[in-house]
């Protein structure tokens, strides 16, 4: 499998802004082709700079669909749900968050992959889906040890760190047309070496190259080959 195409840029500043920029310009390419874009966004801290470029970015906002790459089984409002800060950072867009408060998990996951076709069609294929690379090499709520059937679009795991998840699979993340990965910081230098180099131990080596590109600021990138 080739390498996705990597992007460095001097500080996760830099990456930040470069990655909405690429992200506007597909989901604006996306609109124009097919009237209507898909975007699904990863949790924790590293995209946040991301998504406050991207919502000042020229795009057709009232024509956009987000949804959740994935999201923490806790309540409405609390520090611990992704959708929290996801919601507030793209106001003018579309939002569909993952129903992580139902009291029947598995059904709610259905429910939220038959919203996904909704959208994004039959079988599923998002526009552009944005992923983080944790520091065990994992990528949305897939960790490392942990099956995930790729059977579903969406699939209940854990609990890991006292919270179940709720997830894109595998599946549907490898049928987007675009695969945005955004990768800062020393700490995050070994797993992506590792899943550029297609470690079989590294989830994010098990998400497809071809249509992926992944921005890293140079303290993730170092000693890392890039043009």
């Amino acid at each position: 499998m080739p390498s996705p195409q990597l992007v460095v840029l001097a500080d996760a500043e830099g990456a930040a802004t470069a990655a909405a920029r690429w992200a506007a310009e597909q989901l604006q390419a996306a609109v124009a082709a097919r009237g209507r874009a898909t975007l699904a966004v990863s949790g924790g801290r590293t995209p946040s700079r991301m998504l406050e470029r991207l919502a000042v970015a020229p795009i057709a906002w009232q024509r956009l669909d987000v949804f959740q790459v994935d999201e923490r089984v806790a309540p409405d409002g609390h520090a611990d749900r992704n959708a929290t800060r996801q919601a507030f950072a793209l106001p003018a867009a579309d939002f569909h968050a993952m129903p992580v408060t139902a009291a029947d998990l598995p059904a709610a996951a259905a429910d939220y992959a038959a919203e996904l076709a909704r959208y994004a069609g039959h079988p599923v294929h998002l526009d552009v889906v944005h992923l983080g690379l944790g520091t065990d090499g994992h990528t949305a709520s897939i960790f490392p040890g942990v099956s995930v059937a790729d059977d579903r679009d969406v699939a209940v795991v854990g609990p890991h760190l006292g919270r179940l998840r709720m997830t894109l699979t595998l599946a549907a993340i490898n049928r987007a047309r675009h695969i945005l990965w955004l990768v800062t910081g020393h700490a995050k230098r070994a797993a992506l070496a590792a899943m550029l180099a297609g470690d079989p131990v590294c989830v994010g080596s098990r998400v497809r190259h071809d249509a992926a590109v992944v921005f890293a600021d140079r303290n993730a990138a170092v000693d890392i080959p890039h043009s």
